[in-house]
């Protein structure tokens, strides 16, 4: 479990703890109260049933997240890997070996998928599965070859696939096929 994971699950235990009450009884009081905005959702938890900021803070968070998805690149990225935190060490590998190409990466995440850019975009990252991530390559006139597939699911978005299943798949040869998408980007 990594630690974003686990501060969730300390907060939904703390709040049972504190209140008697699963996260997912608050949630529905505030929807059932018809209350959008996040700070009229701390106020009305804090008068209304006594909770203290932090609390009413992360169900506010939760309530509002079941509404209208996530809201920033962090909750972005959370929401990709809920129910697949395992993936979430070969994410931030991935993501430690790009940033050693160079200080000209935007990192975008996208609701299902972070893309990575510099002019454009060369890498795709995206939990496909429980178990697997499909990292998108664009590499212009490379024949797919082993562990390098045509691109699959992400059809013109990239030229190539890698599926990912451990931390371990994120070798020399992946670590090689992704900084030569980053050159070609430039």
């Amino acid at each position: 479990m990594n630690w974003l994971s686990e501060v969730e699950v300390t907060m939904e235990k703390g709040l049972l703890e504190k209140t008697g009450e699963t996260l997912a009884h608050w949630v529905a009081i505030v929807k059932k109260e018809n209350i959008e905005k996040h700070g009229e959702i701390i106020k009305f938890l804090k008068a209304d049933h006594g909770f203290t900021h932090g609390f009413a803070n992360f169900v506010a968070h939760k309530a509002r997240e079941e509404e209208s998805g996530p809201t920033d690149d962090k909750d972005l990225v959370l929401y990709q890997y809920k129910g697949k935190e395992g993936l979430l060490l070969i994410y931030a590998k991935l993501l430690t070996e790009i940033n050693k190409f160079g200080g000209d990466i935007e990192i975008a995440p996208k609701k299902a998928s972070v893309s990575l850019r510099t002019q454009k975009q060369f890498v795709l990252i995206q939990p496909s599965t429980k178990t697997r991530i499909d990292l998108g390559l664009k590499i212009k006139d490379k024949e797919p070859k082993g562990r390098l597939e045509s691109s699959g699911p992400f059809g013109t978005m990239c030229t190539h696939r890698i599926q990912l299943t451990d931390i371990s798949d994120v070798d020399d040869e992946v670590i090689g096929y992704m900084r030569e998408a980053y050159e070609a980007s430039k």
